[in-house]
């Protein structure tokens, strides 16, 4: 296999003898992808250091994370066709060299709004290296190996997920926040050089032309859902702004489901959905998606500035997530073997649903004891739920469609996880000031310590202010409870509804059936 050989989409047969480096290659990818993982948790650990250190308030710390997670959605909606028409390894590695490069400038921002910017081109970088690696995979496996192959590569990166919070804790307590982007870049450049030597170059020239309008649709679409959104509890639900953005997302969202489907050729194939493995699999994996980055946005807020960790302990009590995630992403494929990809996904969203119930239940005074057990049911459940969900999704798609198909399914996913960090950041941050007693503070102490917890405890360590403190801690610690019953809630919901929808069948024989009942 050579480094500019070019494939066709249409994948290796059965019959055919398989490539030895295949599974070398799939490390390859798998390396790329493992970069977005760290990323989209290491983040978290530091919100608390960037609170203080750059000023930020909770709205600018949700937009930290969201700013990626809006380009990173809306983004994909072209990159997959974009990958067909010029080459996918080609792109693939294009969009590492961008987000690496984007990480070196992160390391040097000194202010909440140029993180905010370097956070958008990195979703811009982040949006080309998931939805293209996994549309290699057809050109490098058998359909027969292709589901196990999509299975190795969505643990890989749900592998990075736990590790990044340790990883960003250690990076944290011996150097300044900024070394949390750093540490991207050497594995950027393995992943860079690893792709061009092993994973070889596929096109599909037959793809059709990029809709540049609707592609620019859904960004401004998704931007101004999660303006709306944070914006909410500070200015008013009711205000002009808050409105204004909100009806612009409508209209913008609206249009764009409406061209699309009007297409001959959509960049956004909804059509995709009219298979119910893809349907339901894609469901399971948003509904997921969602629910662990609310729980993954209050967290680490919580162990750093109410139970006093710092940043590498905060990672090390993170651990239990990436314990129960891996014993369960281990078990889900033997146990959808033997029973289905719906039982399994529905069990995984009740264990979900149990661990944040649990958590919703912690008062001021609990120790980490509690948060590490509902923390390793949490793990659990993400790794009966994301790992085969979006196995199923993938092996339900035709060799073809596969840079389209995951393109929406990743879209749809980061979607939510961006809707999520807005929607449950927005319910903190509304039950955190609205609890938050300032006593006697000066209007503009007072407004530093309504920006987050963070900032208030480092005002109250400031002042010597134990009512200070006492306040901030409880008022978080309501708010945290207000989010993780929310998502317990709705984790128990999804698991009823899955149950009830998702076709019964395994991932090897579904799309057959799954498309003569559509």
């Amino acid at each position: 296999m050579t480094t500019d050989a070019t494939v066709s989409t249409t994948a290796p047969s059965d019959s055919a003898p398989p490539d030895r480096k295949r599974w070398w290659a799939l490390a390859a990818v798998c390396l790329s992808v493992l970069v977005l993982g760290f990323d989209g948790t290491i983040l978290n650990v530091a919100l608390p250091d960037m609170a203080v250190q750059l000023h930020a308030t909770t709205g600018q710390l949700q937009w930290i994370v969201d700013a990626y997670l809006v380009v990173f959605a809306a983004a994909m909606l072209p990159a997959g066709l974009l990958g067909d028409r010029f080459g996918r390894r080609r792109l693939l590695v294009g969009g590492l060299v961008l987000f690496g490069i984007a990480s070196l400038v992160g390391t040097l921002a000194d202010s909440p709004a140029t993180l905010i910017a370097v956070r958008a081109v990195m979703g811009l970088g982040g949006a080309f290296i998931m939805p293209l690696g996994i549309a290699i995979l057809p050109s490098l496996f058998a359909p027969a190996e292709r589901p196990r192959a999509v299975a190795v590569m969505t643990a890989g990166m749900a592998v990075g997920m736990p590790l990044g919070p340790m990883l960003g804790g250690l990076l944290l307590n011996h150097f300044w926040w900024g070394s949390i982007f750093l540490v991207n870049v050497p594995l950027i450049a393995v992943g860079i050089v690893a792709c061009l030597w092993l994973v070889p170059e596929s096109t599909d020239p037959s793809v059709p032309r990029i809709d540049v309008l609707g592609a620019v649709v859904g960004v401004l679409g998704l931007a101004a859902l999660t303006f709306g959104i944070i914006q909410g509890p500070t200015d008013g639900w009711g205000s002009a702004q808050v409105l204004a953005s909100l009806g612009a997302a409508v209209v913008l969202l609206g249009g764009l489901v409406r061209r699309e489907r009007s297409q001959p050729h959509p960049m956004v194939d909804f059509t995709l959905l009219a298979d119910r493995v893809y349907r339901w699999s894609t469901v399971a994996s948003v509904l997921v998606s969602f629910v662990m980055m609310g729980g993954l946005f209050v967290l680490p807020q919580y162990l750093q500035s109410v139970l006093g960790y710092d940043a590498l302990g905060t990672g090390v009590r993170l651990m239990p997530l990436m314990a129960g995630l891996l014993v369960a992403a281990r078990a889900a494929e033997r146990l959808v073997a033997r029973l289905s990809v719906r039982w399994v996904v529905a069990v995984g969203m009740l264990v979900v649903a149990a661990s944040m119930l649990l958590g919703a239940s912690t008062a001021t005074g609990d120790g980490y004891g509690r948060t590490a057990i509902w923390l390793g049911l949490l793990g659990v459940g993400m790794g009966f739920t994301m790992v085969p969900a979006m196995g199923a999704a993938m092996a339900a798609l035709p060799e073809e469609r596969a840079g389209v198909g995951s393109g929406l399914l990743q879209t749809l996913r980061q979607s939510a996880s961006a809707i999520g960090v807005a929607l449950l950041g927005s319910l903190l941050a509304s039950a955190y000031t609205a609890r938050l007693d300032t006593g006697p503070l000066p209007a503009s102490a007072a407004h530093v310590a309504r920006g987050s917890v963070s900032a208030a405890q480092a005002l109250a360590t400031q002042l010597h202010d134990t009512a200070l403190a006492a306040s901030a801690h409880a008022a978080f610690v309501h708010g945290m409870d207000l989010v993780l019953l929310t998502c317990g809630i709705g984790a128990a919901l999804s698991a009823a509804l899955i149950a009830w929808r998702m076709p019964g069948r395994t991932p090897d024989g579904a799309r057959g059936a799954a498309e003569s009942e559509a």
